[in-house]
């Protein structure tokens, strides 16, 4: 018997019982035409099923989300530890692992947080309370955060090994200490701001997400006396958060690459930002506040507005996770802490660089493919070669993506073509989240400048990406195109475009359907599947969808679709 069956076998075989008993109960027996004491096993067989069926809603079936979560990220963290993949794309996955646990906090972690403070109690159905899985929580992310920490060093060690390395403060000769010194003179210091934070009256906002130099300083006042202040330097983001030093140590190959993070730099030369103070502490911090804006988009007259004062709100929300350097010391961490009203479980003490997604600049550094994967070149669909026409091919057979192996530039080319065709009447499509300078939405625009009906869903509610959606949804009303924001209370996840084009006096519908989003950067990271075809019943199905997009028609009436959350649950 293997470890799974013994695992699994009880549950299943309870499973088994459940079922036969449910259909033992489901037998349909006139109760009039069976004698009394049918009825009664009949009524207690209901009655047993029914008890059983209860059970299995018991908290020992059950997950919790939140955890299990933290166990898909260490699958994450286990690819970056892994020696069979390459030095770089370990790097990747572990940036992958920070950025992950930065949205984990934001949404998850803050929402338990906000039911904690409501006083709501309500277990999950794995049987925990809000306080409970975050007790839990935070055992789990600082256990996996120092594995990260252990991963990201050994990577790091064996980079250096190759030609690239990425120089700690304790590693600087005296050489490299005056060079960076005047880099910081230079490049740090005009745009550095200190911030007195004990001194003002209005302190200002500690940003989420941002790192922060924090120091505690020594003054004197009129009488001599001496007194501590705390002061903080934000690390300022318009600089490049890595940069080049001169590197001359025996027993490393040659060419060899030397870079330092700028927050290091702005830490050792801080006395020179507070002349004439004594810095008795410095630190690195990092804060984490709440995302987990909630936006009721049931009646507003301006959803744009709405969005866009609820990701303002977002910079003054409660923080949740603070990182710190470990050699912080106490009376700062303290400070800290009752500044940001966290407590010990909510800090993590990070032994190495703060935001650990920065490492997605140097797994992109120039000149080190041989620590990468090959290259994949996303292939051209032979079902689509680029030489073709679109519309005579998909009028004679679907053709089917599969990204990123095949490329998404038919994709973008459907849209392209749409706009430039004159026999293209309308094109209605549903964006969640596209690229900074998406191609699909200045195909749009042109084709709105040119006259076609062009009708585009731009989902303000794609969490973390409602800023951007904004900008394209002012942008395409601008060109002309008809802006939609969603249904009220769903987000729209569905990938859908619609082209409709005149043909020999007739109406024709062309239609692409997606698994993932309209995004040319990541359809070449992403594995997604893309359908474009002409298909009558499912081309009338997505008009029929974008009708009820657009207006008060009822999803009723699909032929090849399911509109959700309507039909699948049942």
């Amino acid at each position: 018997m293997s470890i799974l069956t013994k695992i699994f076998q009880p549950k299943i075989q309870h499973i088994l019982r459940l079922q036969l008993l449910d259909k033992i109960a489901k037998i349909v027996v006139p109760e009039k035409s069976v004698p009394w004491h049918s009825k009664k096993v009949f009524s207690m067989s209901k009655k047993l099923t029914k008890n059983l069926k209860k059970s299995l809603r018991s908290k020992e079936f059950f997950f919790n989300r939140e955890l299990s979560w933290l166990e898909f990220n260490d699958r994450v963290l286990r690819e970056g530890c892994n020696e069979t993949i390459p030095l770089l794309e370990r790097l990747k996955y572990l940036a992958i692992v920070s950025s992950n646990l930065d949205e984990f906090f934001m949404v998850r972690v803050a929402g338990l947080m906000q039911q904690r403070t409501a006083q709501i109690d309500t277990p999950d159905p794995a049987g925990m309370s809000p306080a409970t899985q975050l007790a839990k929580i935070s055992l789990r992310a600082h256990r996996l955060a120092a594995e990260q920490t252990v991963a990201v060093q050994e990577v790091l060690t064996q980079l250096a090994v190759e030609g690239l390395v990425v120089l700690s403060p304790k590693c600087w000769t005296k050489g490299q200490k005056a060079e960076l010194a005047r880099l910081f003179d230079e490049a740090i210091a005009p745009v550095a701001t200190p911030i007195a934070m004990d001194e003002l009256p209005d302190v200002p906002l500690l940003s989420n997400l941002r790192i922060y130099v924090g120091l505690l300083l020594e003054k004197k006042n009129d009488d001599g006396e001496r007194f501590e202040v705390v002061a903080v330097v934000p690390v300022p983001q318009c600089l490049a958060r890595f940069y080049p030093v001169s590197l001359h140590q025996e027993g490393m190959p040659d060419p060899c690459e030397a870079i330092v993070a700028v927050e290091d730099v702005l830490l050792a030369n801080a006395e020179k930002l507070f002349p004439g103070q004594k810095i008795l502490d410095r630190v690195l911090f990092r804060i984490t506040r709440d995302g987990n804006v909630a936006i009721n988009d049931d009646d507003v007259g301006d959803l744009c507005e709405t969005i866009h004062t609820a990701v303002c709100a977002r910079r003054r929300r409660a923080a949740v996770r603070l990182e710190i350097s470990t050699d912080a010391s106490q009376q700062l961490l303290q400070w800290l802490m009752k500044k940001l009203g966290l407590n010990e479980d909510n800090c993590y003490r990070i032994d190495g660089l703060l935001d650990a997604s920065a490492f997605f600049e140097i797994a992109g550094r120039d000149g080190y493919e041989r620590l990468r994967y090959e290259t994949w070149v996303p292939q051209i669909p032979r079902d689509l070669p680029d030489d073709s026409n679109l519309w005579d091919v998909l009028r004679e057979r679907d053709v089917l993506l599969s990204l990123p192996y095949e490329s998404f530039d038919p994709v973008v080319r459907m849209v392209r073509r749409a706009a430039e065709d004159p026999d293209v009447l309308a094109i209605k499509q549903t964006l969640y989240r596209t690229s900074g300078d998406s191609p699909i939405v200045q195909a749009l625009e042109l084709a709105a400048t040119r006259g076609k009906e062009v009708t585009v869903l731009v989902e303000l509610k794609a969490r973390f990406d409602e800023a951007r959606n904004v900008v394209w949804a002012r942008r395409l009303e601008d060109a002309g195109c008809h802006v939609l924001y969603g249904v009220a209370g769903l987000k729209t996840h569905a990938k859908a475009l619609l082209v409709v084009r005149r043909e020999h006096g007739r109406m024709r519908r062309y239609v692409h359907l997606a698994t993932g989003n309209y995004n040319d950067k990541t359809a070449k990271l992403y594995s997604d599947l893309g359908l474009m075809t002409t298909d009558r019943d499912l081309t009338a199905d997505i008009a029929a969808f974008f009708n009820l997009l657009t207006g008060y028609s009822d999803a009723v009436g699909w032929e090849r679709i399911t509109c959700e959350p309507v039909f699948l649950k049942q």
